[in-house]
């Protein structure tokens, strides 16, 4: 499953801040059972908005890790709390529906195919 959400930095808070606790803080949470990895994409056009894409073997995975374990993972959330504006926007199954690269169209080289969530390293 994917738990995604937007996260909008305030003023006087930069990306390239927010990225490198997310970071540290994900190296930690990702030793949870089910983290399959964690994504951060910037949205074009808004350089200061970043969509965050966390992937888990399930919700109940997602649901069961604590963050508050970790003294640094809750140091960072209550910071980005203070400095962001973080709207989830769901959690969403695999896709059940996928068109892959056409044969023939150059963009059916191995590195496209879908990836196998099974394999080693998967994130």
């Amino acid at each position: 499953m994917k738990y995604i959400f937007e996260v909008r930095m305030k003023d006087g808070y930069t990306v390239e801040e927010y990225a490198e606790a997310w970071r540290e803080a994900s190296r930690v949470i990702q030793r949870a059972p089910g983290a399959r990895g964690t994504y951060l994409h910037r949205k074009i056009g808004e350089p200061e908005t970043l969509l965050a894409i966390a992937h888990w073997d399930s919700k109940a995975h997602r649901d069961a890790k604590d963050d508050s374990r970790s003294a640094l993972v809750k140091a960072i959330l209550e910071k980005h709390a203070r400095t962001c504006d973080i709207t989830p926007l769901g959690e969403f199954e695999e896709p059940e529906w996928w068109v892959p690269p056409q044969p023939g169209s150059g963009n059916d080289e191995p590195d496209n195919e879908r990836p196998n969530n099974d394999e080693p390293g998967h994130e």
